[in-house]
């Protein structure tokens, strides 16, 4: 027997006029509703938008990344804000000794503009030196000083030559230095080096090395406002919108005489603004509403199923396009965390579909998780798995493709991970 479904918003039957002619006030996320109401209100004297007076600690961080990474390919959380702190500490390094000569400065510079977020260097060595009238040899000579810079590592091409770079933060003596340079060198077969004198011991310093090297200014993860509470007891299932957090509309004509044609244009705006918002809070509230209907599995701790957005279209009775706006940047909490709507729309993969691709994602993040650390599964093997647990038959660039798409990486990258587990 199902729980019981209530929402404190009540469900009214209105004309559509209004809503098709405030989309913009649906479309917008809760975070810049207030900005659209101002803005749709900006031309009339007797309204005012007020703030809503939700504490933002009631909402949770949702972090694309994170929510459908696994342990192995989730990114230690960003301590600073931006990427531009990463370019700043590192323009204010360029300089003599390491950078003596103008060009070299130059070049630098150009070296820091083709950093990715991570701090690696993506860029062209021979475009560098063709823009600089310059050699080969002399760019790759300036990059690698960046091997004396902070944050350690950075200006790397790959992961180990920042393992490398980073090397000169620890105080080694020459025979573990070796050591480590060694194992770093043949990363593949670092299992082969277990007899080697001093192996744990290097070890022990490459597991202190910073992955990816610029991982403390990589940007903080944004604080995500749900529209949407699902909240679930033993006994019901409730919905309640983030009523607190949405502006207000005031309407004052204190001291006005509302006899003049503009002041009656004015108010009949004002009024089907304020409507607006309404049919907003209605729409999403039924929305809910239907998600639960269909995702009921998921709320009660099982997979999301197939669902199309003709789906809701049909039960709301609303076109295609609307309740796509209504959608587009909304998120929903529950007990299972913060969830984007657009993902509970998800693509039938078996004929009868019950079995949806988020399903199958779920579980191959679910199988790579508990895998065997020394032998982890390949594509190969997990499509075997995925085929056997659905009854489906899906090939084996699908499951790339989804475990790509999750940030798990191939059974190899994963392998060589876990030998620097701790």
């Amino acid at each position: 027997m199902k729980l019981r479904t209530s929402t404190s918003v009540s469900t009214k039957h209105r004309l559509s006029q209004t809503l098709r002619s405030w989309l913009p006030i649906l479309q917008a996320d809760i975070e810049s509703l207030e900005e659209t109401l101002k803005d749709s209100a900006k031309d009339n004297p007797f309204v005012e938008i007020v703030s809503g007076s939700e504490v933002k600690k009631t909402s949770k961080k949702y972090d694309e990344h994170r929510y459908k990474k696994n342990s192995v390919s989730t990114e230690i959380e960003a301590l600073t804000t931006s990427k531009k702190s990463l370019f700043d500490k590192l323009y204010e390094q360029i300089e003599a000794p390491l950078f003596p000569t103008k060009r070299s400065v130059n070049i630098a510079y150009e070296i820091i503009n083709n950093l990715n977020d991570n701090g690696y260097f993506e860029g062209s060595i021979s475009e560098i030196a063709k823009k600089f009238d310059t050699s080969l040899e002399q760019v790759e000579r300036v990059r690698k000083r960046f091997a004396y810079l902070e944050p350690s590592g950075v200006g790397a091409v790959d992961l180990y030559e920042s393992f490398l770079f980073q090397l000169n933060d620890f105080e080694l003596d020459a025979q573990l230095y070796e050591v480590c340079v060694k194992l770093i060198n043949d990363f593949e077969n670092l299992n082969s080096y277990k007899k080697e004198p001093l192996f744990f011991e290097a070890v022990k310093v490459i597991k202190k090395m910073k992955n990816p090297p610029a991982i403390e200014y990589k940007s903080e993860v944004a604080q995500i406002i749900p529209d949407i509470f699902i909240e679930t007891t033993d006994e019901q299932i409730k919905v309640r919108l983030n009523d607190t957090y949405y502006p207000d509309i005031v309407i004052d004509t204190d001291g006005v005489d509302e006899s003049f044609d503009f002041v009656k244009e004015k108010l009949k705006g004002a009024k089907s603004l304020v409507e607006a918002l309404s049919l907003r809070k209605e729409t999403l509230s039924k929305i809910a509403l239907s998600l639960i209907e269909y995702q009921y599995d998921f709320f009660t701790g099982g997979e999301i199923k197939p669902m199309k957005l003709d789906d809701l279209s049909t039960d709301l009775d609303r076109h295609h396009s609307t309740i796509s706006r209504a959608i587009s940047n909304k998120y929903l909490s529950c007990q299972r965390g913060v969830f984007p709507l657009k993902s509970f729309f998800a693509t039938a993969l078996d004929e009868d579909g019950e079995t949806s691709n988020a399903a199958i994602k779920s579980y191959i993040e679910d199988v790579v998780k508990n895998e065997d650390r020394k032998k982890p599964l390949s594509d190969n093997k997990i499509v075997q798995m995925v085929n056997e647990k659905f009854n489906i038959s899906i090939g084996r660039r699908t499951v790339t493709k989804y475990r790509i798409a999750m940030g798990i990486g191939s059974s190899s990258d994963r392998k060589k991970i876990y030998l620097l587990e701790v």
